[in-house]
């Protein structure tokens, strides 16, 4: 029965540890393992009624014990067990017999199930040892091998000491195996000492607490030789916990340590000068938005970049042009231009030219200050304000097809004139393409007509001036004459 109760014990407490370990995962670290225990114990024995020495069974008595013990790691040691005690017969008529001492002696492996529990430290152990009986009414000591198990508790008192209580089943082995029926019970109370094992260091940070000059440190953070944590970026996050190293100086970060950026333009809370900013507008370094145009509308947003100062636009950046004549609203000085009408860079109709009206009314415009290098297709730049006035002209008109024709006076040879009215042709329009790319090329046309006509004799210096020329002749004047008629019935705005 009692060896029953032993081996019943052992399951109790084997699944009360494991019950406490579970609730333990949460808890404070644990103190530092102390490699070597040492245990003076005093208890009690209660020897196997079937041990009869010298002649009969053996009354409880008292123990004292020693303990041992080398811990290898958290939860497993190796312990050298001795136990002393001093007994007598029990006769049958209920006297006391001759004197016994027991002598226990065993080497056991031990499993720790919960150290560090602030409900102690359960453990079990196994093993194996000597007991010998002693008396001197007998002429020759009872000695056995013995198996050996154990339960117990190490209730601590602090990081070195604590209260030991445990129960031991040692069960005598004779040499027959068949006959191991013997088997005593001690039980013990007592006190355990810790020797050996690292500094205390209740932080954990590998700084012991006699050096730690900041006791409470966060787990994970990286400290220095005194203890305490260093924060390499200054974000106020320690290093070993920061997971966003080298955050720029000033940044906002969060828990991790990492840079927050609320309006998402790629500069940091604390660094960003303006807050805010609206999602996909372009940033400096301090974080604020540019507006290249001045439009009112951030760079990045805006999908018009260079809208003239002044100019009203939406939402977008783009200028609105009300009657849309090019110019934008803001900048346009002549709101509510008639469609159609030509106007300058303020948005007001320009007047019809006299060259405009030759062409209106003759569909020419014939040109004969146009110079060029003797005898070269070259154009001499003070050819360049008279052909400015025709370009002008002809972007008013854009249904035109137009021939630019090139003349000569009659010196040189017939072929050298006529290469030459080709190439001074298409300078011009060469001119008038670069100067004003909204003019459609596919609408003008080059002529050289060399010498061939003259609008008078060369005969004089000033007729061969006549007949050096260039002139722009409207090639569809059915559909000039229909667009005239057109703008005339249009309603004033």
């Amino acid at each position: 029965m009692r060896l029953v109760r032993i081996l019943a014990a052992l399951a109790l407490l084997t699944s009360f540890s494991t019950t406490l370990q579970a609730q333990e995962q949460a808890a404070k670290p644990k103190p530092p393992l102390r490699p070597w225990l040492f245990s003076l114990l005093g208890g009690l024995g209660q020897y196997s009624n079937t041990l009869r020495f010298p002649s009969d069974s053996l009354a409880d008595a008292p123990l004292v014990g020693l303990r041992i013990e080398r811990r290898f790691s958290e939860t497993l040691g190796l312990e050298l067990a001795g136990a002393y005690g001093m007994s007598h017969e029990m006769r049958p008529d209920g006297s006391n017999g001759a004197d016994v001492t027991s002598t226990n002696v065993s080497g056991n492996l031990v499993a720790h199930l919960s150290r560090g529990s602030r409900f102690g430290d359960l453990y079990l152990s196994g093993g194996g040892g000597y007991n010998q009986y002693d008396s001197d009414a007998a002429s020759e000591d009872l000695h056995y091998g013995t198996f050996e198990a154990a339960a117990g508790w190490m209730i601590p008192f602090g990081e070195k000491a604590g209260l030991r209580l445990e129960a031991r089943n040692v069960l005598n082995v004779p040499k027959d195996m068949n006959k191991a029926q013997n088997s005593d019970q001690q039980y013990w109370a007592g006190l355990a000492f810790g020797f050996g094992g690292p500094p205390k260091d209740t932080d954990g940070d590998g700084v012991p607490d006699k050096k730690d000059k900041c006791p409470d440190t966060p787990k994970g953070a990286k400290v220095d030789a005194t203890g305490c944590p260093t924060d390499a970026d200054g974000d106020g996050v320690w290093d070993g916990i920061d997971t966003c190293i080298g955050t720029p100086k000033g940044a906002k970060v969060d828990a991790k340590g990492c840079p927050v950026d609320s309006d998402g333009d790629g500069v940091y809370d604390g660094v960003d000068q303006c807050e805010g900013t609206p999602k996909g507008a372009t940033v400096d370094a301090t974080g604020c938005p540019s507006d290249g145009d001045g439009d009112g509308v951030f760079d990045g947003i805006d999908t018009c970049p260079g809208t003239p100062k002044g100019a009203t636009v939406n939402a977008s950046g783009c200028p609105a042009d009300s009657d849309g004549d090019g110019v934008p609203d803001g900048v346009d000085r002549c709101p509510g231009t008639t469609a159609g009408l030509a106007v300058d860079s303020e948005g007001c109709p320009i007047e019809v030219t006299e060259r405009e009206t030759e062409l209106l009314d003759t569909g020419m415009i014939r040109l004969q200050n146009v110079n060029f290098e003797t005898g070269k297709a070259a154009l001499l730049p003070e050819s360049y304000a008279v052909l400015d006035e025709v370009g002008t002209i002809l972007l008013k008109w854009p249904q035109l097809e137009i021939e630019i024709g090139g003349h000569t006076d009659s010196r040189g040879s017939i072929a050298f004139n006529q290469t030459l009215s080709e190439s001074r042709a298409q300078a011009v329009k060469d001119y008038l393409s670069a100067k004003y790319p909204a003019l459609v090329a596919s609408q003008i046309r080059v002529m050289g007509y060399g010498e061939g006509r003259p609008v008078a004799k060369n005969t004089s210096v000033l007729n061969m001036a006549k007949n050096r020329r260039v002139e722009f002749k409207v090639l569809n004047r059915d559909v000039l004459k229909k667009e005239v008629e057109r703008r005339k019935m249009l309603p004033k705005k």
